[in-house]
């Protein structure tokens, strides 16, 4: 199946590694021209690398999706390469304190991971806004988690961020609707990778004295499919939400997680 995503020009954020670095290498075998952001200008370049190696353009710009004036200069860069703005894919995003109740975290922990989750989503949207409605076109997918569907004992902070997350999408579908703006929502579960491996497995094996491979193996048992979700998974999701096939789908939460969330 065609995608129609040859040429279209997407901008990424938090592309440097993980899920991020998977759907950037997805898009670019797409063929959509890449702007790719973050702060660490010198992490991502290996990843625009291997982008251009399959034979793509792929520009690299530093920003602080946190600060409104970068991601500004992040829309205005990003017309001036390519002169429109079909997608922008929201990765970028942290974990927040992983096995701490609601009263143990922190107002800093706290304030830190709902900056970064959600008033980094609501500047780039906003950003690249005014480019979408100009065109009268545009697709927006926000990567959020399946822990804003159903919440999460120990992960209250991340949870909040999620949700507020879905809020933002929801609305901001509404509002672009008019203009032919489809804004959604990716909600991965557990993905593998170092980040589930060294954080969130590793915590749980630390906190019941189990192996790491025992806590893998529970988070596993804990899905409909018995598996957790792959880097692969979360960037094939991204590409249909993305595409011309996902036309009449806005608004949307669509769990990536195995079988959680939604059952």
């Amino acid at each position: 199946m065609d995608l129609q995503l040859r040429d279209k020009v997407a901008i990424i954020t938090g592309p440097a590694k993980g899920m991020g670095a998977a759907i950037t290498l997805a898009f670019a075998r797409e063929g959509a021209r890449l702007v790719l952001a973050g702060r660490d200008t010198a992490a991502i370049e290996p990843v625009a690398a291997e982008a251009r190696a399959l034979g793509v353009q792929a520009q690299v710009v530093a920003c602080d999706l946190t600060a409104s004036s970068q991601t500004e200069a992040l829309a205005t860069a990003a017309l001036a390469a390519f002169g429109r703005i079909d997608i922008l894919v929201n990765v970028a995003g942290g974990s927040g304190p992983i096995g701490k109740t609601g009263w143990e975290t922190t107002t800093e922990e706290f304030d830190e991971i709902v900056r970064l989750n959600m008033t980094g989503c609501f500047n780039t949207i906003r950003a690249v806004m005014p480019a979408m409605v100009e065109q009268r076109s545009g697709k927006i997918v926000n990567v959020g988690g399946t822990f804003g569907l159903r919440g999460r004992a120990g992960r209250m902070a991340y949870s909040a961020s999620k949700w507020g997350l879905r809020g933002i999408t929801k609305s901001f579908a509404l509002e672009a609707g008019p203009h032919n703006i489809n804004v959604n929502n990716v909600a991965p579960g557990m993905v593998d990778g170092p980040r589930f491996r060294e954080k969130v497995c590793a915590n749980m094996a630390q906190r019941l004295g189990i192996t790491l491979e025992e806590a893998m193996q529970r988070h596993a048992a804990d899905y409909a499919l018995r598996r957790v979700s792959t880097d692969t998974d979360i960037a094939n999701a991204c590409l249909f939400m993305a595409s011309e096939v996902s036309r009449q789908i806005t608004g949307a939460d669509l769990p990536v997680d195995g079988g959680w969330a939604a059952l």
